[in-house]
């Protein structure tokens, strides 16, 4: 089986084109195997590359833990690169089936390959039920949540998959690893959460760092940083365009007045390609 590997800002997947390749018969368990970082190729997940009678492409997008997420900022852009470099659809604007729903993507060019992609998230989700949590707030936004001993206050918005932030003066392993998984299986969360750590720069200005729900902290997270872009518009913190300075890189923010829709930019890479062994 043929695979390429990518990464926008250090957020890295194992892409697999079902146009040319049939599709693996187990995506949960080759997701678990070829994203191992000692014992696969290394990554954090598995997205495979469809093909759609709603869009240009369709993509599905595998944790590392092989649990099947709707959606992945950082892993669509990538995908919109490799339909255009490797000739699958040459259109500057795309369209993409995901859990999300069907999204554009508006491609930036360096040397005749994709550089850069600007990817319209759609608008935030706030209401609890549709985020989900069990948390009571249509939005909940810098409420409790008591973790152990501790309560902090959080904030909920799903942008295709939930979200869990919480703003800190420090970004510390100690937050990010030690309260990140036990956030991510809180009983508030019933299909578990993605949680990001914020620190605030400045009005135009955010350091994030993320624990990802299924892959553990990511260098970088696409719909982490469009939901703490929205919340920190909620809460004052920022204005609607801002910055998000994660591990692996920058990714831009903006979520419009216009239609309420969040907008995504950032870079799309390709690493190397492969074959993995069938069976």
């Amino acid at each position: 089986m043929r695979f390429t590997k990518m990464q926008g800002a250090g957020n890295d997947y194992i892409y697999v084109d079902c146009f040319s390749n049939s599709m693996p018969h187990d995506p949960a368990g080759l997701s678990r195997a070829i994203s191992d970082r000692h014992f696969g190729v290394g990554a954090d997940g598995l997205i495979l590359i469809c093909t759609s009678n709603k869009a240009d492409a369709r993509m599905r997008m595998f944790n590392a833990d092989g649990s099947e997420a709707e959606m992945c900022g950082n892993g669509i852009r990538c995908l919109a690169k490799y339909l255009y470099d490797h000739g699958i659809v040459r259109k500057p604007a795309l369209t993409v089936e995901t859990g999300r729903g069907i999204l554009s993507l508006d491609l930036e060019f360096q040397g005749g390959a994709v550089s850069q992609v600007c990817v319209d998230m759609g608008e935030p989700i706030l209401q609890a039920a549709r985020i989900p949590t069990l948390l009571p707030g249509d939005p909940w936004i810098d409420g409790p949540l008591s973790v152990g001993d501790r309560t902090f206050k959080v904030s909920c918005v799903s942008m295709g998959n939930p979200h869990c932030i919480i703003y800190v003066d420090e970004l510390t392993d100690a937050l990010v690893q030690g309260l990140g998984p036990q956030i991510e299986r809180h009983a508030a969360f019933p299909r578990r959460t993605n949680v990001e750590f914020v620190r605030v720069n400045g009005p135009e200005d955010v350091t994030v760092r993320v624990w990802e729900r299924g892959s553990g902290e990511t260098l970088a997270c696409g719909t982490g940083a469009c939901a703490v872009a929205v919340v920190s518009v909620l809460t004052g913190r920022t204005q609607r365009k801002v910055t998000a300075h994660l591990p692996g890189g920058d990714l831009k923010l903006h979520w419009s007045e216009r239609d309420n829709h969040v907008y995504l930019t950032g870079p799309a890479v390709e690493v190397f390609s492969g074959d993995w062994p069938e069976g």
